[in-house]
């Protein structure tokens, strides 16, 4: 196995680094680091290419200096301001006393040095030894804790001890950043059930936890996704020849799948945002086991496009495929092409993969329901959601969520139709939450592209239980956001039969609301791009089951007006549709 040549990387605005090759436990130890120097050279770099009055005092402080020198200086002077004063390193080291002169300047360097490390998105890492079950222990959980506190503190008190130092006066206001990394995680290699193609998979560490600290703000370069997942009939030859020490893997529990998801480095912050979205498979799900799905995201080998997927009936397992390209750095491939995958098995398992969103409501009357929204990105079914949400207060008692944006229908044991789900969270848009929510919920949160169209949040919304549990159906409507509501056209409205039902499905129609490259009116079949396309013949065949059992069976087939594509409609659609399904509900 191949062994990283440092202990970090600094690639497309993220440091990522092993804590355990990389270690820093005084403040001297974080001074004389290769990754300070570093940084420290970058940012002189930037400030030279900017024509900045900052390094033009540096460079003339420090007269025939190379760039990389100059690095090297600088931090020297930290390590002396960390333990003596300003007045005291001039006495003691006449080179530093031009750059001491000019204090109020050198502490200008300081903060936008500071500010410059923090604008990185930082990642550390810590690896098991190899098949020790190392993280199902608390007391090592509670050690990784321990290093991530420590290391946050430690950033800060150099800081302050240099900055302190320099201008010789204690400031009047704290503010505790988070000065160490965003997110750190646990890593461990385990032994999978693991077929001969895929053997080069097999030496990548599982993520087994997650640390982050929110609020947490990413900034990947692209806003929305575009494209289908299109399927291939053979993997490309060397797709799965890589260096496995820059990649990791989130074990997911998709539903009630497993599945492998791999990353490659330069994708960490979108990959470790997963954590809000799935729960991490346990340890007993991934030794000796076989997964139902694997998701490699950052293949470096040419792909027939950019997002692909294979179904290897021979080893049992769905495969998914994404480039390596800046196109995709956006965190709705990593989900969509997962939940793709995810329904192309619920097919094949007799299950009805559903593209919406489905909740449990019960009334302060008592009344209870379990309602099942269905509609393509931009159709209102988080929103829906939010909507219930805030009117909890004046009409709710409880309130679950089983799924908020992908699920699927099954029959139990008892021939009833359930719905069940595949994510503990949401990632959900910013422009269409109640304002202030997003602040409400910012200590659990991860924002992406805040300042964008389609700014996106991720946060948690159920607990797995709920998801796999498989609530009974009550209610299903398609969600509806382009029509106007009028006499001819209610909230809610509902079908007379299944091939009624059908047709609207089918059509899967909505206003796209810029969550994809699509524009104005479009359709969908059944509002549902991730795999029900793919499989059309044999999506269709169990549509018509499930919609005549649903008729059967007097679950109540319908469509709920949304108008979340109606300009002026954003919020007051959702809110009118949710107090109109209360006034349902009540009714029975």
């Amino acid at each position: 196995m191949a062994v990283k040549s440092r202990p970090y990387v600094i690639t497309r605005g993220k440091v990522v680094f092993d804590y355990s090759a990389l270690f820093c436990d005084t403040p001297e130890a974080l001074l004389k680091s290769s990754l300070c120097e570093e940084v420290v050279e970058r940012f002189i770099e930037r400030i030279a290419s900017r024509g900045s009055s900052l390094f033009a005092f540096i460079n003339e402080a420090l007269p025939g200096i190379s760039r990389k020198d100059l690095a090297k200086e600088i931090v020297k002077l930290f390590r002396f301001l960390f333990s003596y004063t300003a007045d005291e390193v001039m006495e003691m080291n006449e080179e530093y006393r031009g750059l001491l002169s000019d204090r109020e300047q050198m502490y200008e360097f300081i903060e936008e040095l500071y500010n410059f490390w923090r604008r990185f998105e930082r990642f550390f890492y810590l690896e098991a030894p190899a098949r020790s079950q190392f993280s199902k222990s608390s007391i090592h959980h509670a050690q990784f804790i321990k290093a991530n506190e420590e290391l946050k503190h430690l950033v800060l008190y150099v800081y302050r001890r240099v900055s302190e130092h320099l201008i010789g006066k204690n400031p009047r206001v704290y503010r505790q950043l988070p000065a160490g990394v965003n997110m750190g995680v646990l890593t461990e290699k385990a032994d999978w059930d693991c077929p001969d193609l895929y053997k080069p998979l097999k030496d990548v560490p599982f993520i087994r936890l997650t640390l982050m600290e929110p609020p947490l703000i990413l900034y990947p370069e692209m806003n929305k996704r575009k494209g289908n997942f299109e399927e291939i009939k053979e993997i490309p030859p060397g797709v799965f020849n890589i260096e496995p020490t820059e990649w990791f893997c989130f074990p997911a529990r998709v539903g009630d799948l497993t599945g492998f998801i791999y990353f490659h480095q330069d994708f960490i912050s979108l990959g470790l945002s997963l954590s809000n979205l799935f729960e991490i498979a346990d340890y007993d799900e991934i030794v000796d086991k076989r997964p139902d799905l694997i998701l490699v995201f950052g293949v470096k080998e040419t792909l027939p496009s950019k997002t692909v997927f294979y179904d290897d009936r021979n080893a049992g397992i769905l495969v998914g495929l994404i480039q390596h390209d800046r196109e995709v750095d956006y965190f709705g491939y990593f989900k969509k092409m997962t939940l793709t995958l995810h329904n192309i098995v619920m097919l094949k398992r007799g299950r009805l993969p559903l593209h919406g969103a489905m909740v449990y409501l019960k009334l302060k009357g008592g009344e209870r329901a379990n309602i099942v929204l269905v509609g393509d990105s931009g159709a209102g079914k988080s929103e829906t959601l939010e909507a219930f949400r805030i009117l909890a207060e004046e009409h709710i008692c409880e309130m679950k969520v089983i799924f908020d944006d992908m699920g699927s229908l099954g029959v139990d044991a008892e021939g009833r139709i359930v719905g069940y789900g595949t994510e503990i969270g949401a990632f959900v848009r910013l422009d269409d939450l109640q304002p202030g929510y997003a602040y409400e919920e910012i200590d659990r949160s991860i924002f992406m592209n805040p300042d964008k169209t389609n700014a996106r949040l991720i946060i948690p919304v159920t607990r797995y239980h709920h998801i796999v549990k498989g609530y009974p159906v009550d209610y299903l409507f398609y969600a509806n956001n382009y029509e106007q509501v009028n006499e001819e056209h209610p909230v809610i409205e509902f079908f007379k039969n299944p091939e009624e039902a059908l047709a609207v499905f089918r059509s899967g129609a909505r206003l796209a609301k810029g969550t994809t490259d699509e524009k104005g009116l479009v359709h969908t079949y059944f509002a549902n791009p991730f795999g029900a396309p793919q499989r059309k013949d044999e999506h269709e065949e169990l549509a018509r089951d499930y919609f005549n059992r649903l008729f059967e069976q007097n679950i109540r087939v319908g469509q709920v007006r949304t108008r979340l594509g109606i300009e002026g409609f954003e919020q007051e659609g959702p809110k009118e549709a949710a107090l109109e399904l209360f006034r349902l509900i009540q009714k029975g």
